[in-house]
């Protein structure tokens, strides 16, 4: 093979980019449509008969398998809405795993109840059920499993730890749109499941997110909250708790009704494309991908998760790697980066500012040490956005030759990266001229 791109020469994964496209995407003229609708019409809420969140929220109920959908602002605030619905509150504990995005724990905090980090299982990097057992106290009111990039947890040791415990299974499902446990679709396995909407995901709206639940009762306190309190079959404005304004446009509900056409069809190749980019890159062992279960008889994707492995290219460290393979043209990153407990939003300083200010027994985050997750985080995961699964499973062999180009130039790596000053390439493999020229 040729010479590294990272140091002059052709880049293997040349087409991919071609084929990626830009995201999000609007591949038919109905939304032009259904946006003039809405500006036209003078409701671009949804307090009106028939509103597109209202058909949304049926809509997308029903291709997640779910009975109830309640439309909300964003994928953070569906959480702290699950979570008032749930009556979890101040000094309470849940427990969420500290390989996720913040809004997974700072939702929690919002309420003033206490997040509780648990570590995450080596091979999958979701929830690990037996360091979440060990986290149960009697002040334990939920356990929030993340379907970590669209990769489910484990509902069979989950489900039963909650109900042996009393205490309720949250599913953080932002990643998730189409992922499929059993045959059934997740979101309302648990007590209720969140989804987000945010432009970078799968089914995205700029904003907005989404709860889901099978429970009747809870179904009609996460809408009552979700509407400041107000009956949304009543008129007037009698309130009958308190609660905030939690609701989705209708702006942002007609776009997903146009994207949810293009769902199903868009996790069914990236699900194909998934599994021939984990077995092609199993087979080089330096990106390990994460487990295949076949009890996961769905995948859907935020974005594709793998485990690298430095000592397959003589201990090159992964920001290197990453720059060689986003120089080949194949977009990836080291994910987000940091443990969740890491971040100064966790720290004693911050805490002293945010809801959980003078709580008892707060943990001391900062001294917090989960090995696995930390592992991960500083070296090993490697991420690769879901568009790229779009470009269709016969385009995964670029991704696999881009790794196969750099194993074997890695003496020429090793040489390139002896030259860089330390901090000259961030943990994601950007170069920090590159970063900075970007923002100028």
């Amino acid at each position: 093979m040729t010479a590294l791109a990272l140091t002059g020469g052709p880049a293997a994964a040349a087409g991919l980019e071609s084929r990626i496209g830009t995201w999000p995407r609007v591949e038919n003229s109905e939304a032009e449509t259904l946006l003039r609708n809405v500006l036209q019409s003078g409701h671009w809420g949804r307090l009106h008969t028939n509103s597109y969140a209202e058909q949304f929220e049926t809509a997308f109920a029903a291709f997640q398998q779910s009975r109830h959908g309640v439309a909300v602002a964003n994928g953070t605030v569906s959480l702290q809405l699950i979570l008032r619905t749930l009556n979890i509150g101040i000094g309470d504990e849940v427990i969420v795993p500290a390989l996720t995005f913040i809004a997974s724990a700072s939702a929690v905090a919002e309420v003033g109840a206490i997040p509780i980090f648990a570590d995450v299982h080596p091979e999958t990097m979701t929830i690990d059920a037996d360091a979440a057992a060990a986290a149960i106290t009697p002040r334990t009111r939920a356990i929030i499993g993340v379907h970590y990039g669209g990769y489910p947890i484990d509902f069979d040791r989950l489900l039963p730890l909650t109900r042996e415990h009393g205490i309720h299974l949250i599913e953080d499902a932002a990643h998730a749109q189409g992922t499929e446990w059993r045959g059934t679709r997740v979101g309302a396995l648990g007590a209720l499941g969140s989804f987000s909407f945010q432009e970078s995901k799968s089914l995205p709206s700029g904003e907005g997110g989404i709860i889901l639940t099978n429970d009747d009762e809870l179904a009609e306190r996460a809408r009552l909250l979700h509407h400041i309190g107000r009956r949304m079959d009543r008129p007037g404005y009698m309130h009958y708790a308190l609660a905030s304004n939690y609701r989705l446009t209708d702006l942002q509900a007609a776009l997903l009704l146009t994207q949810l056409k293009q769902l199903p069809e868009q996790v069914r190749r990236r699900d194909q494309a998934g599994r021939v980019l984990d077995n092609a890159l199993a087979e080089s062992g330096v990106l390990l991908p994460q487990l295949r279960d076949e009890r996961i008889t769905q995948r859907g994707y935020y974005f594709a998760i793998y485990r690298y492995q430095a000592e397959k290219l003589d201990g090159l460290p992964r920001a290197a790697f990453l720059a060689a393979l986003n120089a080949e043209g194949v977009p990836a990153s080291a994910g987000y980066g940091e443990p969740v407990y890491r971040y100064p939003a966790f720290s004693p300083e911050a805490l002293q500012t945010s809801p959980l200010r003078g709580l008892p027994n707060l943990p001391q985050y900062n001294q917090l040490r989960l090995p696995i997750t930390e592992r991960l985080c500083d070296v090993e995961q490697v991420t690769i956005p879901h568009p790229v699964l779009l470009a269709g499973s016969d385009r995964m062999g670029l991704i696999a030759d881009s790794v196969a180009k750099i194993v074997e130039h890695r003496d020429e790596l090793q040489a390139w990266w002896r030259t860089k000053e330390a901090g000259s390439i961030l943990p994601d493999g950007t170069l920090v001229e590159d970063s900075v020229s970007a923002r100028s």
